[in-house]
C-alpha cells in the first residue's frame, strides 16, 4: 500500500490553494481535500472494485469518443486508454482512496478516478506525477464529461458487473437446494400452515421449493437490470451537453458498449435522465425482495431444525462452531442466523435509497453516493450470504427420518386424503377422536368398518398423499363411497 503521510511531497494546486501529497500517490490535489471532508464511513470507494472498474470503462469510453471527434490529441488519448486498461483490469486499485460515503454528488470519486488515472499516463509517458501541463485531469481525462453523467452511469454499470457475480450464487444455492429436493424426495412429513399441522408433503418437496423461489429472484433482478442499460453519458453538468463537442454524445455510448459488452443506450431526455434517479429505487427493491425470501428460508431451516430434541427437529444443519459459552454442547444455527441479518441490513438499505432518491432537488441528485454504497454493499453481503448458506449449512443437511417417520405415524394430518372418500364430515369426527384419545387414524378407520387395510394402504401411499399422483376420484369411484356432506371446518381444527 501507498505511504499516504510519506515525507517526499509534490505540490499541487486547485482553486481553493495549494496542498501537499505524497510523491508516489497516483492521487492529487482534489482527492486530497476529499480525505480530509470526508473521514465518515472509514470505507474506500476501493471496497467495491466493480466500482472502480466501471469508471475506468466510462473514462475509456471517454478518451476513445474524445479522439474520435478531434477533442484531444491521439498522443494524450492512447495514454489515457492505456492508463484506463490497467485500472480495469485492478491495478492501482489501493489508489482509489475517497471515501464512499461523501458530499458533491460523487464530484470526489470522479477526480479521484480522473487523478490516478492522468499521473498513471504520465509515468506511462515518462513524465513525473503532477506534470498536468501535459496532460491534465480536468481539461483531458474530464473533457466532454462532469461528474453528473459519468458517476451514475459508472454506477449502472458497475451493477450491472456485479449482478453476474451475484445471480451466479443465487443461482448456485438454487442447485444446492434442488439436489436436496432430489435427496429427501421420498421422505414423507407433515406440512404446516400457521405453525400447525396441515396435510402431508414429503421433505424433498419442501427443499425444491426453496430453490424455485431463488431462481424467480434471478429472474426479477434481470428483469430490473434492462433499466440500468439506460445512461446519460453526454449530458454533462445537467443535461444539456454543455462542454461536450458535436458528436462525442454518440461517439461515447458507442465505445462504452463496445467497451462493457453491455447493450447500453443513451437516454431520450438527458436532463430528465440526469435529475432522475428512480431506477435505483426499483432496483433495490428486487434486491430487498430476494433477500427477505433468503431470510424466509434461513427462518424455516432454524425451525425445521430446532431442538434437537425438544424442537421440531425434523433435519439437521451442520455443527459449524459452538454454540455457548456456558451450556456444553449446545450448537446454534449461525449460518441462517447471518443470512437473516444480511436481510435486514438489505431492507435497511433500501429504505436509504428510497429517501436518497426522494431528497434529489431540480436538475441533480447529491445524494448518488449513498445510493451507490447502499446498493454496492447489498450485492456484496447478498453473494457473500448466499455462498456461506450453500457451502456451509444446505449442503450438509441431512434429513432426520426417524423423527419424520414417527410424527407421519401418528400425525391425524392423513385425514384429509380420507375426506374425499368416506366424507368430510366423517373425517372431522375421527379426527377429533384421534386428537383426543391419541389413537391412531389408521387403526380408527379400520376398527370402525370404515375402509380395509387394503384400502386404506392404497389411500395412503406417501406419493398420494404428497400430491406426487393425486387420483382421489379414481380411489372414491373404487371404494364406491358417496361424500358426506361437509360440515363447519371450525368445528375440526380449523382450515387453513
Amino acid at each position: 500500500m501507498t505511504d499516504y503521510y510519506s515525507k517526499q511531497t509534490r505540490l499541487e494546486t486547485d482553486s481553493l490553494g495549494s496542498v501537499e501529497v505524497p510523491r508516489s500517490a497516483y492521487w492529487g490535489v482534489h482527492t486530497a481535500r476529499a480525505l480530509e471532508n470526508f473521514p465518515i464511513s472509514r470505507r474506500p470507494i476501493s471496497v467495491y472494485p466493480q466500482f472502480v472498474r466501471a469508471f475506468a470503462c466510462v473514462k475509456q469510453a471517454a478518451a476513445r469518443a474524445n479522439l474520435q471527434i478531434g477533442a484531444i490529441d491521439e498522443q494524450k488519448a492512447r495514454l489515457i486508454d492505456r492508463a484506463c486498461e490497467e485500472v480495469k483490469n485492478g491495478m492501482l486499485l489501493d489508489q482509489f482512496i475517497v471515501g464512499v460515503v461523501q458530499g458533491g454528488a460523487g464530484t470526489s470519486t470522479n477526480m479521484n478516478a480522473n487523478e490516478v488515472i492522468t499521473n498513471r499516463a504520465l509515468e506511462l509517458a515518462g513524465r513525473e506525477k503532477g506534470d498536468y501541463a501535459f496532460i491534465n485531469p480536468n481539461d483531458h481525462t474530464n473533457c466532454s464529461q462532469s461528474t453528473n453523467d459519468t458517476y451514475p452511469t459508472a454506477i449502472k454499470i458497475a451493477i450491472a458487473f456485479s449482478l453476474t457475480s451475484l445471480t451466479c450464487q443465487i443461482e448456485e444455492l438454487a442447485k444446492s437446494f434442488e439436489a436436496k429436493g432430489k435427496e429427501f424426495g421420498n421422505i414423507l412429513k407433515v406440512g404446516r400452515t400457521q405453525l400447525q399441522d396441515a396435510v402431508p408433503m414429503t421433505l424433498g418437496q419442501e427443499f425444491r421449493a426453496f430453490g424455485v423461489t431463488l431462481y424467480e429472484d434471478v429472474d426479477r433482478l434481470r428483469e430490473v437490470e434492462r433499466l440500468l442499460y439506460e445512461v446519460n453519458m453526454g449530458a454533462t453538468a445537467i443535461g444539456t451537453g454543455i462542454n461536450a463537442s458535436l458528436g462525442y454524445k454518440e461517439a461515447v455510448i458507442e465505445h462504452l458498449r463496445d467497451i462493457t459488452g453491455i447493450p447500453l443506450e443513451t437516454a431520450g431526455d438527458l436532463i430528465e435522465s440526469t435529475s432522475d434517479t428512480g431506477v435505483f429505487i426499483t432496483f433495490s427493491g428486487a434486491l430487498k425482495r430476494c433477500a427477505l425470501k433468503l431470510s424466509k428460508i434461513s427462518n424455516d431451516l432454524r425451525l425445521l431444525s430446532s431442538g434437537p430434541q425438544a424442537g421440531i427437529g425434523e433435519i439437521n444443519l451442520p455443527a459449524r462452531q459452538a454454540g455457548s459459552s456456558i451450556m456444553p454442547g449446545k450448537v446454534n444455527p449461525v449460518i441462517p442466523e447471518a443470512v437473516s441479518q444480511v436481510a435486514y441490513a438489505v431492507a435497511g438499505a433500501d429504505v436509504t435509497v428510497s429517501m436518497a432518491v426522494e431528497a434529489g432537488q431540480l436538475q441533480l441528485n447529491a445524494f448518488e453516493p449513498i445510493i451507490a454504497h447502499s446498493l454496492f454493499q447489498s450485492m456484496t453481503w447478498l453473494e457473500q450470504a448466499c455462498l456461506t448458506l450453500r457451502l456451509n449449512c444446505v449442503d450438509g443437511i441431512t434429513a432426520n427420518t426417524d423423527k419424520l417417520s414417527e410424527t407421519v405415524e401418528r400425525s391425524v394430518t392423513v385425514i384429509t386424503a380420507l375426506a374425499p372418500v368416506i366424507g368430510y364430515a366423517e373425517a372431522a369426527k375421527l379426527a377429533k377422536e384421534a386428537l383426543a384419545t391419541n389413537a391412531n387414524i389408521r387403526e380408527l378407520v379400520v376398527a370402525k368398518g370404515l375402509l380395509k387395510e387394503s384400502e386404506l394402504a392404497d389411500i395412503l401411499q406417501p406419493a398420494r398423499l404428497a400430491g406426487i399422483t393425486p387420483d382421489t376420484e379414481t380411489v372414491r369411484a373404487a371404494a364406491h363411497v358417496t361424500p358426506a356432506t361437509e360440515v363447519d371446518a371450525t368445528s375440526v381444527m380449523g382450515e387453513a
